[in-house]
């Protein structure tokens, strides 16, 4: 794999799929379906709009919606007219997802109008409104919003007014802005929240987005002709990147689905013929496991690429013989590095993909490490480390936490606990940073452990994650109550379900009159785990 990619930059690469894959059908979503040719078109569209509206090379452009047509051409609207890409998790509340809004300096948002029943807009003015001349005065430097659907608020703007604003702005402007962004520019940044329950933005430039899934395309063996369901969101790098820009890549054809769900990817797959289905092995799992599996036609079904956690052979086994998959590949990586890291390799022993999440990628190295930063031999346990071309430039306006992360030759601290095989195969087998997985979404439990804390009647908390049949792991809450409250378990889930994003919210809750802590005063999650285990 060479260092160089075809593709100067994304918006290269959204030109270059327009004119080599013109007629090949981009995106299916419900009745509209649309070619290359015409997702192009659309995004030059988008692009027009952003220059109107005043966006400059390097200005933070944000959007908060679930997978859809409108995402795509928004966001690739948006990086086309050079803009730096702030995608936000979907699940966050109002006041989390104006956090990052604020710390981003996002000038222009993307929104979608009602979502899953809740409406983001309302959400949004609740924890940035109050009076003044922006859209949300909480936020001074948002300077635009635009609603993703036909209403839109005082204020705010219709996805049609949008679009229809950049009509003045000519193609030429469009292409001179789109021929000026540079490999070396970031073309996003993704806030991960870490230990300390504060988010931070990996910055990940054009280049290194391009070469990363130029590979992965390539180890997955995505090629065109392939019809993708993307159920992985889009605010994650594998949604995105491992979905929308490997399917550019590809001429592969785009079925963006919003929300996971069985019947509807059942569904998907059969009417569509669906033969690329990445996602975590919840979603796998639940497939197969499903009571009317076997009156949908799944015989087009080819590629299922799956992470985030260790997979059970069985369910490898089962995906190729109940399903005839012929490929199922493992892989693993982190937002900070460009989100893949190592990856099966097509023709791996099954034992291998259930048991590994592949060697590291071309072009980057993974060692695992003592507490004092030396390589440990195969077989032996120790936290993970990535150095290569994938790994971000650092964390956006972040200094302290970017010195922590990447050492001063280059290698970047995971976090993550895993082993290495004498053929270089990587088994993650922990969290140094006590990070769980709900349901394919990560779970930090300090963040949730500070918002649980802003309960008046919660002296302490610990979180840490426990097994879970269906999500995989779910949290559980160890809490203190205040003197003479009377706090019961299911009030304080309510609370945390009008607090935080639904995967967040502790699905059990246990008190104790004290949390056992060490000499530092930290709290041993060690015991916890064991009390969890001992009395779920």
């Amino acid at each position: 794999m060479h260092a160089d990619v075809e593709w100067a930059s994304v918006p290269d690469l959204v030109r270059s799929a327009a004119e080599q894959y013109a007629d090949v059908e981009a995106v299916v979503e419900g009745r509209t379906r649309i070619t290359y040719g015409e997702l192009g078109a659309r995004v030059e569209r988008a692009a027009a709009a952003c220059l109107a509206g005043g966006v400059e090379p390097g200005d933070r452009v944000a959007i908060w919606a679930p997978n859809s047509l409108d995402w795509m051409t928004a966001a690739l609207g948006a990086v086309t007219a050079g803009a730096v890409l702030v995608p936000l998790n979907t699940r966050f509340k109002g006041a989390e997802a104006a956090d990052v809004l604020g710390r981003s300096g996002a000038r222009l948002l993307f929104v979608t109008g009602t979502f899953l029943g809740a409406s983001y807009v309302a959400s949004l003015r609740r924890a940035a409104g109050g009076e003044g001349p922006r859209p949300l005065p909480g936020l001074p430097e948002l300077t635009d919003v635009v609603v993703l659907s036909d209403d839109a608020p005082p204020d705010f703007r219709t996805w049609k007014d949008f679009l229809a604003s950049g009509e003045g702005v000519g193609k030429a402007a469009v292409r001179a802005r789109a021929d000026a962004v540079q490999g070396t520019w970031p073309s996003d940044i993704v806030f991960t929240s870490g230990t300390t329950g504060r988010p931070k933005g990996a910055v990940i430039t054009q280049a290194q987005t391009l070469r990363a899934y130029e590979i992965w395309s390539d180890l997955a063996g995505l090629r065109r002709g392939d019809r993708y369901l993307i159920v992985n969101p889009f605010f994650h790098t594998f949604g995105y990147k491992a979905g929308v820009l490997a399917c550019l890549m590809r001429g592969a054809t785009m079925i963006p689905q919003p929300v996971f769900n069985v019947d509807t990817v059942l569904a998907n797959i059969a009417a569509e013929h669906v033969s690329v289905l990445p996602g975590p092995p919840t979603l796998l799992q639940s497939l197969l496991d499903h009571p009317s599996r076997t009156a949908h036609d799944l015989s087009a079904l080819r590629l299922v690429v799956t992470g985030a956690a260790v997979v059970p052979l069985q369910l490898v086994d089962r995906l190729r013989g109940e399903l005839g998959v012929e490929t199922v590949l493992t892989a693993y990586g982190l937002s900070e590095a460009t989100g893949v890291v190592t990856m099966c390799r097509r023709g791996d022993p099954p034992s291998v993909i259930a048991s590994a999440s592949g060697r590291a990628i071309p072009g980057t190295e993974v060692k695992v490490t003592d507490g004092k930063g030396h390589a440990v031999p195969p077989g032996t346990t120790g936290e993970v480390l990535v150095r290569g071309f994938n790994v971000m430039r650092g964390y956006y306006e972040d200094e302290a936490a970017t010195a922590e992360a990447l050492t001063p030759d280059g290698w970047l601290r995971t976090g993550d606990i895993g082993v290495l095989d004498d053929s270089g195969n990587l088994r993650i087998t922990d969290r140094l940073k006590d990070m769980y997985i709900v349901g394919g979404f990560n779970a930090y439990p300090a963040e949730i452990e500070q918002r649980l804390s802003l309960h008046p009647d919660v002296a302490d908390v610990a979180v840490i994650g426990i097994p879970d049949p269906r999500l995989g792991e779910v949290g559980k809450a160890y809490v203190v109550r205040r003197l003479n409250a009377h706090l019961t378990a299911d009030d304080l889930i309510a609370w945390a379900r009008r607090e935080m994003a639904n995967y967040k919210v502790p699905r059990a809750v246990e008190f104790s009159r004290e949390l056992p802590r060490n000499a530092s005063g930290k709290v041993v999650k060690g015991e916890l785990r064991g009390r969890a285990g001992r009395r779920p």
